[in-house]
């Protein structure tokens, strides 16, 4: 067969990689068949910030990424606590620029030293590695194995604040790009949307075609040019007629279609972020909003969107309140509750009806009064939304009767409503004082306004 250009290309990039951490590697004298040692990557390190020449730099750069991509898991870890213990910034420097500032006639020039010094110098070593060939997803997974080891080794976190902090500036709206992923999209990427897909999973290529290829199917993902076949988040669109209260029509493999210009509604049933080593970098709050713009250039005829969103979190939050007698529960309402430990009991009417009555009142406190300890709402998706400026609309019971939806939430799903002439007041009332928007039936779900209160009260 012959060679095609995309096969030279690829031995070209190939070589090239080869060659410039061999050239890493020869500057510290190490030999390219043995693995780095914790040693080594340090002393890479150290170089690759010593050096001014770019070229140099960036074979550095590629020497070090290969070597720890190379290295144990344990020399790995000790090059990840190196850069806490080793990389801070330099004491004396800093010392030296504090004492400056703090002269009566310190200068603009003195504080802007400060500043340069109290910078760790980690963070110019992980900019000088991402200018290697594949650097910034290197440093994305490295800062994924990082945070699995974050809760045993508490001085990641200076390390992890470092990523936070450079990830923000490289990952930011500007330069990140909307794709629209459909059937015709190319299969490598087709691919880790089955495997990134965290809220519903994806079961067969059938599966995903039935998600892509219809016209009243939507998919979305932002992508950023140093990942180009990587989507750093995706959302599923289902297009409809009306606000949905449960996920299996909208995945069922044997619907009928609709045409796109008789749906009047856009759901947003399923928002997936695929690179754990972004985490804390916030991207859903631009996909949906840039998202919405696009579909009504599209679609004029949509006048509705909204979400159906998982509770994943409300199984285990009942639970605690069960088991603590919470004063929530009175003994009628615990009585209907243990149903919940009975498999498929809400294949009874009857028994889903007493179920329903006293779990849905539960679920109308669990989102607009039980809080964390950031006086937030306790559910993650909730704050997502809320914090995005969306009305919590609706309580769907049995939303979800997947063995998923059922061990997380007991089948509740609820709709968040983007209702795009109150998205900022929403989003400033949330942020600035804690106010929940939700539609006037949610709220008065609530139990008796005096045992909300007393239960606030911490009685």
């Amino acid at each position: 067969m012959a060679t095609t250009n995309l096969d030279r290309a690829s031995g070209f990039l190939g070589g090239l990689l080869n060659t410039l951490t061999e050239r890493g590697r020869s500057l510290l004298g190490l030999s390219a068949s043995t693995p780095m040692s914790k040693a080594e990557l340090i002393a890479l390190g150290e170089t690759l910030l010593s050096r001014r020449g770019e070229a140099t730099g960036v074979a550095l750069a590629n020497s070090l990424l290969a070597g720890y991509a190379a290295a144990s898991e344990e020399n790995k870890l000790a090059f990840l606590t190196a850069l806490a213990d080793m990389f801070g910034p330099d004491m004396h420097q800093l010392t030296k620029a504090l004492d400056a500032v703090r002269d009566t006639n310190a200068s603009p020039d003195a504080v802007n030293q400060l500043l340069r010094a109290a910078e760790p110098r980690r963070q110019e070593l992980i900019r000088r590695l991402n200018l290697a060939p594949g650097g910034t997803a290197s440093l994305v997974r490295m800062r994924e194995a990082l945070l699995t080891h974050a809760a045993d080794h508490p001085q990641l976190k200076y390390v992890d604040s470092d990523f936070v902090h450079l990830f923000a500036s490289w990952f930011n709206r500007g330069f990140l790009v909307l794709q629209k992923i459909d059937w015709t999209t190319p299969a490598n990427i087709l691919e880790k949307i089955i495997r990134y897909e965290q809220v519903h999973t994806i079961g067969s290529w059938d599966d995903l075609r039935a998600r892509l290829a219809p016209s009243d199917r939507r998919c979305y993902g932002f992508f950023h040019p140093r990942l180009v076949d990587e989507p750093l988040i995706f959302v599923e669109v289902a297009l409809t007629r009306e606000i949905p209260a449960s996920i299996a029509p909208l995945l069922d493999l044997t619907r009928e279609p609709i045409a796109a210009n008789e749906a009047t509604t856009a759901v947003f049933y399923s928002i997936s972020n695929t690179q754990k080593g972004l985490g804390g970098i916030s991207f859903g709050n631009f996909l949906i909003k840039q998202v919405v713009e696009d579909l009504q250039r599209e679609l004029p005829n949509l006048q509705t969107f909204v979400t159906l969103s998982p509770v994943p979190n409300f199984a285990s939050w009942l639970k605690r309140q069960r088991s603590d007698n919470s004063p929530l529960i009175d003994e009628a309402a615990r009585g209907a509750l243990e149903a919940l430990d009975t498999p498929n009991w809400f294949e009874n009417p009857d028994i889903a009806e007493r179920v329903k009555a006293v779990l849905l009142p539960l679920a109308a406190y669990y989102f607009l009064e039980a809080k964390n300890s950031r006086g937030q709402p306790l559910d993650a998706v909730a704050r997502f939304h809320l914090g995005n400026g969306a009305r919590l609309e609706r309580l769907n019971f049995l939303g979800d009767l997947s063995a998923n939806g059922l061990r997380q939430s007991h089948g509740l799903m609820v709709n968040y409503l983007y209702a795009l002439g109150e998205i900022e007041n929403n989003h400033e009332a949330f942020v600035e004082k804690g106010q929940i928007a939700a539609a006037s039936p949610v709220r008065k779900m609530l139990p008796a306004r005096a045992l909300v209160t007393e239960i606030a009260a911490g009685h």
